[in-house]
């Protein structure tokens, strides 16, 4: 019978992208329209607040993880140039490099020199690339990927708490956007957490608490310029 083994860390880079971007997206659409309603404006003002809201943090959302994802990108594009230039020049040196790093990992001399010979002969630059540069073909920088992504992500956590706004009566307004936020973030706390392998009531405890503290906090905020103003 073949052996068979689940784990969890191929699911870390998508795992991390989708929750952060539905939770940035519930948290601060739903302490936008809270603050803004808090300081007394009206059900439009509030609506047009908390599409702007939404609008700009997945623009923000996308363009900062197209940012941070093209200069991983871009680092790597720059390692892998060197390498090949390195393959042609000095194909030899990268074979012993190559074994050497095979034999620090508990291979003898013999073997790894065998072992870095037929997979330099396979394919030299991948061979190099995941053993001496740790870039995996699966793995590698997607910036336009994780853009649409995060912005994708974002949206879908926003459009919540403003889906709320238009269907909750004016007087509890505040209180059905708090809740059903809270309600979700402490949903995809436990869910992104149980995906990962960890436990489920730690991880909805945790993005609760930081959920809740990020809307009572700009809650209070608006209250008291509205007070002020």
């Amino acid at each position: 019978m073949r052996h068979r083994e689940r784990h969890r860390s191929d699911r870390i880079g998508w795992l991390r992208a989708a929750v952060l971007g539905a939770n940035d997206g519930i948290v601060s659409t739903a302490s936008l329209i809270l603050g803004v309603a808090a300081g007394g404006a009206a059900r439009s003002a509030i609506v047009i607040a908390g599409i702007a809201g939404l609008v700009a943090g997945a623009m923000s959302m996308a363009a900062g993880e197209f940012v941070s994802v093209s200069s991983q990108s871009d680092t790597e594009e720059a390692d892998l140039a060197v390498e090949r230039h390195e393959l042609a020049t000095q194909n030899a040196a990268e074979h012993d490099e190559l074994a050497r790093i095979y034999m620090a990992r508990g291979v003898d001399r013999a073997l790894a020199a065998k072992v870095a010979e037929q997979l330099m002969a396979h394919d030299a630059l991948e061979a190099h690339a995941r053993d001496e540069l740790g870039i995996y073909s699966l793995m590698r920088a997607r910036p336009v990927q994780a853009a649409l992504a995060s912005a994708g992500s974002f949206s879908a956590g926003a459009a919540i708490p403003l889906l709320v706004v238009f269907l909750a009566p004016a007087s509890a307004l505040t209180a059905a956007v708090t809740a059903t936020s809270l309600l979700l973030l402490v949903i995809l706390g436990g869910l992104a957490a149980g995906a990962g392998g960890a436990p489920q009531a730690i991880g909805a405890l945790r993005v609760g608490f930081w959920g809740a503290l990020a809307m009572a906090i700009t809650y209070g905020v608006g209250a008291f310029f509205g007070a002020v103003v």
